[in-house]
């Protein structure tokens, strides 16, 4: 994960990288942190590929090592967000104790081929690991996360 100064960071529009500030990813982590045992899920708002809201959601799986999010606040918070102007830039979830990668499940589930998808890992406590996907067509590939200074 790269940290970027202020003024140097790329164009969100021409990258395949996330700009996330750092405030979201401490608050990712403190999600996880917060629903382990179990798998959290959340998303991120975006506006010409950067960034504006994180918004936690509440996992419906009753299963520890699974992620699912309520189809009826996923579907009213996208017509919130397309009401202001913005997308889904990124969906996360944790894993409280496998790597970052996404699973087979995760990949059969990525129904949003846009964004990104963020993934916590919390395998080794101390050391927190979030990293970036983009899932299309069933493909994986990881793109870089670029922190950006901000509280939002």
């Amino acid at each position: 994960m790269n940290q970027l100064e202020p003024g140097t960071e790329p164009d969100p529009a021409t990258t395949s990288s996330l700009l996330l500030p750092s405030a979201m990813r401490d608050e990712i982590i403190a999600h996880a942190r917060a629903e382990t045992p179990r798998e959290c899920c959340g998303l991120i708002a975006g506006r010409d590929g950067r960034p504006t809201a994180l918004f936690r959601l509440a996992n419906l799986e009753p299963d520890v090592t699974r992620y699912r999010i309520d189809d009826a606040e996923l579907y009213r918070l996208y017509r919130e967000l397309d009401a202001r102007g913005e997308e889904i830039l990124a969906i996360y979830h944790s894993h409280p104790a496998t790597p970052p990668f996404p699973s087979p499940t995760d990949v059969a589930l990525a129904a949003w081929p846009d964004a990104f998808y963020v993934i916590c890992s919390l395998a080794h406590p101390g050391t927190p690991d979030v990293r970036a996907f983009r899932i299309r067509g069933g493909l994986i590939t990881e793109a870089a996360i670029h922190l950006v200074p901000g509280t939002d």
